[in-house]
């Protein structure tokens, strides 16, 4: 009696093939969606990060009783401490993490744009005193697809705005 042996198929049945492909679209897409977002996205967190270390530098600059700084040197920002005696900026240590230079992503830009109403250097240190009454200043932060202005008013909030390129 002979037994009816199927035959192992060889290669791929249509149905499988176009699984695969329908997969490979869904991760292609899935890709594309979050590389478009991710520069604004990106800046988005730079931008809420350096607001939040503005914040704190505020505060401890209150509860010190020292004038502290900021600036901005197109990659990097950098917190100050002036010296009481000299009356200079000099880059504060490491002796607070929030503080620390900070160097951007690369493609994002940051900038000084003003200081009490008006224009500034871009590389200007703005204070941030002791009393808490500090003037207006804002930042621009731009990435590829998006640009960011952080503002700080004279109560020491952050607002963070988009801009059209």
């Amino acid at each position: 009696m002979g037994s009816l042996r199927r035959r192992p198929h060889d290669g791929f049945t249509l149905v499988e093939v176009l699984v695969v492909i329908a997969l490979l679209a869904i991760a292609a897409a899935a890709v594309a969606l979050t590389a478009s977002g991710s520069d604004r996205d990106a800046a988005r967190r730079e931008a809420q990060r350096f607001g939040g270390a503005l914040e704190h530098a505020a505060a401890r600059a209150q509860v010190r009783s020292e004038t502290l700084g900021v600036s901005a040197d197109g990659d990097a920002w950098r917190f100050w401490r002036r010296d009481p005696d000299s009356g200079h900026w000099q880059p504060l240590t490491a002796d607070d993490d929030i503080l620390a230079a900070h160097g951007l992503p690369a493609g994002m830009r940051l900038r000084a744009v003003a200081y009490a109403g008006r224009d500034v250097d871009a590389s200007t240190v703005l204070p941030l005193r002791a009393t808490g009454r500090n003037d207006p200043f804002t930042f621009e932060l731009a990435a590829r697809d998006s640009t960011l202005l952080l503002a700080m008013d004279p109560l020491n909030r952050i607002t963070l705005t988009a801009t059209t390129p």
